[in-house]
């Protein structure tokens, strides 16, 4: 899988690419992210990607030009999805991230100021994507969380695989709490069924607790997931 990201500023993205698992996943080379300033595609001596919103107001807007030329030279004109970060887009969870795994190919578009130019949205972005109900400064984390959540299930990057496929999240219910050794630390004991050996039962606990939290904790969840 290859991923391009279209940011301003590709200095943020060097420790987080050669550390933990995305660094894996790029050692493996099951995963390739390469960076691309949008500056370097400006045509003006001070490399501008910014100017005032029509209309007036407050806030800079990113320039359609720049951002034009940085997709459409990066995706050859070829159809890769375009993902913009955006507190307006849907918000991410993991049915978008597995869907997203499957793909060879996609472009990771970081936007700063108040916004990117409306026309590039409507033209080139194929997807729109929040990671909550907040605002950054700018695209870059939201990518960095796109692309570690996607990164861990790549078949071969994660030791096992199941392991993933267990989290919470992954099968619509909030993941179950874990223990380990000691089986008594500071007079709290692990469940009984745990240490049972008796692997349907734990299975049944396991599913259980998974409810009850996610009924607790996400009520959206957990009513939502028929």
């Amino acid at each position: 899988m290859k991923i391009d990201i279209l940011t301003i500023f590709p200095e943020l993205f060097g420790s987080f690419l050669d550390n933990g698992i995305v660094y894996r996943a790029r050692e493996k080379r099951l995963l390739e992210v390469e960076l691309h300033n949008i500056r370097d595609y400006t045509t003006d001596k001070h490399h501008q990607v910014d100017d005032y919103p029509f209309g007036g107001g407050a806030g800079m807007v990113m320039k359609p030009e720049p951002l034009h030329a940085a997709i459409t030279t990066v995706s050859k004109k070829e159809d890769i999805p375009v993902v913009y970060f955006t507190p307006q887009g849907r918000l991410l969870n993991q049915n978008i991230v597995n869907r997203y795994k499957g793909k060879q190919r996609l472009i990771l578009l970081c936007g700063h100021y108040k916004e990117i130019d409306q026309r590039i949205r409507d033209t080139l972005v194929t997807d729109e994507i929040s990671i909550g109900d907040y605002v950054l400064s700018g695209g870059e984390v939201p990518a960095m969380v796109m692309i570690d959540a996607v990164a861990r299930l790549i078949d071969g990057v994660i030791g096992d695989i199941e392991s993933a496929l267990t989290d919470s999240h992954q099968q619509g219910l909030l993941g179950v709490p874990h223990y380990t050794r000691p089986s008594e630390f500071r007079g709290m004991k692990v469940p009984d069924v745990l240490v049972s050996g008796n692997h349907a039962e734990i299975d049944k606990w396991r599913e259980k607790r998974a409810l009850e939290l996610t009924r607790e904790r996400r009520p959206d969840l957990y009513y939502g997931r028929n």
